[in-house]
């Protein structure tokens, strides 16, 4: 993953978090993952796994309307 896709998917978290009113620590812990591990995310220093850019494609899905503009963005031609 190039520096860019690390900066769109730091958006992506930072705007799903602030979508379902959720702290980094409760995110991660929605995703069974470290606060420490979000907060690198939203930084840019490393990307999900792609592991954990399946789960965060699930949040996104069960949000519904929520988060459809979101999937349709950062998953293209996924589900």
């Amino acid at each position: 993953m190039n520096v860019a896709e690390q900066l769109e998917i730091a958006d992506l978290i930072r705007e799903i978090r602030s979508r379902l009113g959720l702290t980094q620590e409760k995110f991660a812990h929605h995703l069974g993952v470290t606060y420490l591990t979000v907060s690198r995310w939203e930084n840019g220093r490393t990307s999900p796994s792609p592991m954990a850019l399946k789960l965060i494609e699930g949040v996104l899905q069960r949000m519904g309307d929520r988060g459809s503009d979101l999937l349709v963005k950062y998953f293209p031609g996924e589900g």
